[in-house]
């Protein structure tokens, strides 16, 4: 096996050389008054970025009562003639109604991958559960964007994902529902293996209402990371693509021979460490960045490399100025 075959097919390795550091602080902390005061600058933010905008309004591609024109179609009997387009009839004879975009307000779906390997630490080594580094960085995005999505009327939903859909907080809306997202993100472990195409499936077939679906993941998914984001598109969701990006994942501090494990699967594997192994696995690392970006990039969906080295404030920032979260 190659090692970008390995990378895809592993989480990140823990290595068992006895590293030891101080472990991360307590999940309690996560949604601190601090964090926030933090939210209500971002939903500031977001009301300035989209001045201009009814509140819990988004334009969409369905058609109906709104009055921004979208097309024409053929009159049929029993058509309401009021939206007859009477200059289109004396210029060519044809009976077409006027069809105009339907405004209605927004359903944000948080998709955040709870599997095991988003509960791994590389500093220390080793799982330390809900303190993990991504988990944290993972739930502290979703409240945010939620926050967000909330201030501005909109249905927001959580979900937690493994091969499976963990849990997952109903449908709620209202600025002052934010608390019963603190709490469920909160709750939430990392246990199981990553397999994002059965758990976008189950997804799914659970919410038929569509809307913008924001997948939080380090996508260390061994059947590939592109089956669960086409399940979104080909059943219409409008996919958005947080990748929690662990600058240590890429640059393990390792030397001579070690024993590496799989946090999801428990497989075990003994290798000898090179500088050249650690070359060829950087590049393959990076080569699989790239392939993570390039795909979004031709399917067209929204793509944000989020690295966990940057404050979770200055990344909702950053998605703003890029554009794609909010329409």
């Amino acid at each position: 096996m190659g090692l970008l075959d390995f990378l895809r097919s592993a989480a990140p390795a823990s290595l068992r050389l006895g590293r030891q550091r101080a472990p991360a602080p307590d999940s309690d902390d996560l949604f601190d008054d601090e964090f926030q005061r933090k939210l209500e600058y971002l939903a500031i933010v977001s009301r300035k970025v989209f001045a201009g905008r009814m509140r819990a309004e988004r334009r969409t591609k369905k058609t109906g009562s709104g009055i921004e024109f979208a097309d024409h179609r053929d009159y049929n009997a029993g058509d309401d003639f009021r939206y007859l387009d009477w200059n289109v009839y004396q210029r060519f004879g044809r009976l077409l109604l006027r069809l105009y975009e339907e405004e209605e307000d927004l359903s944000i779906y948080m998709l955040v991958d709870a599997s095991r390997s988003m509960g791994f630490d590389q500093k220390v080594g080793q799982l330390v559960g809900r303190r993990g580094p991504k988990l944290r960085h993972a739930k502290r995005l979703a409240a945010a964007l939620c926050y967000i999505g909330l201030s501005n009327l909109d249905r927001v939903s959580v979900s937690a994902l493994t091969n499976r859909v963990k849990d997952g907080m109903p449908t709620t809306r209202g600025k002052q529902r934010i608390h019963r997202v603190f709490e469920f993100l909160t709750s939430v472990e990392p246990e199981g293996a990553t397999g994002l195409e059965d758990a976008i499936k189950q997804f799914v077939a659970q919410h038929k209402r569509r809307g913008l679906a924001v997948l939080i993941s380090d996508l260390y998914d061994p059947a590939g990371f592109e089956a669960g984001i086409n399940v979104l598109r080909y059943n219409k969701f409008e996919p958005f693509v947080l990748h929690l990006v662990d600058p240590e994942d890429g640059k393990p501090d390792l030397s001579g021979d070690v024993r590496i494990f799989d946090v999801e699967t428990g497989d075990e594997r003994e290798v000898t460490v090179t500088q050249s192994v650690l070359d060829r696995y950087a590049k393959a690392y990076d080569a699989y960045l790239k392939e993570i970006e390039v795909f979004c990039t031709l399917k067209q969906v929204p793509y944000f490399r989020a690295d966990l080295a940057v404050p979770f404030d200055e990344l909702i920032l950053r998605i703003f100025r890029r554009g794609g979260f909010l329409r």
